[in-house]
C-alpha cells in the first residue's frame, strides 16, 4: 500500500463517529480518549452514559446511537471536551441540544469542567449511525 492510500484510511478513521465503533473495537486516535487511567476511563463511561439521555427531537433514538458524537476527550484534571454534529444545520434543537448535552454531562458525570463544541465537518450522513439505531429505526 502507498503512503498516500495509508494517510487516506487513516483520515478516514479518524473522522468517523464514535458511536458507529463497536463496543470492542478500539477508538481511532482522536475519537474517544480519556487520559488519566481508570479514573479517566470510568468518567468517560459517565460522560458517554450521560450523552445517551440526550435525544434528536425529530428521531426516537440517542445522539450517541445517531453517531452525532464525533470525539469526546477527558483530561487528567477531569475536563472533558465533546465534538458533535446536528443531523442538518436547519436542525430544529440546533440551539438547544449542545446546551443540554453539556448539561447532562455536569449532572451525571460531574466532571470538573465541560466544552461541547458543534463541528460539521464531516457532514452527518445516516451511514454514521450504530447498528442498534439502525435496528431500532428498522434500518436493516
Amino acid at each position: 500500500m502507498d503512503e498516500n492510500n495509508k494517510n487516506n484510511e487513516q483520515q478516514a478513521a479518524e473522522n468517523a463517529p464514535v458511536a458507529a465503533k463497536s463496543q470492542t473495537e478500539q477508538p481511532a486516535a482522536g475519537q474517544a480518549s480519556a487520559s488519566g487511567g481508570a479514573e479517566g476511563e470510568a468518567l468517560k463511561e459517565k460522560v458517554v452514559e450521560a450523552i445517551k439521555t440526550c435525544f434528536d427531537p425529530e428521531i426516537p433514538v440517542n445522539i450517541y446511537e445517531l453517531g452525532l458524537i464525533y470525539d469526546i476527550s477527558v483530561t487528567p484534571s477531569s475536563e472533558v471536551a465533546v465534538k458533535m454534529t446536528l443531523t442538518s444545520p436547519a436542525c430544529p434543537a440546533a440551539q438547544s441540544l449542545p446546551g443540554e448535552v453539556e448539561d447532562k454531562i455536569r449532572v451525571m458525570a460531574k466532571p470538573k469542567d465541560v466544552k461541547v463544541e458543534v463541528v460539521w465537518d464531516p457532514p452527518w450522513n445516516p451511514d454514521m449511525m450504530s447498528e442498534a439505531a439502525r435496528l431500532q429505526l428498522g434500518m436493516m
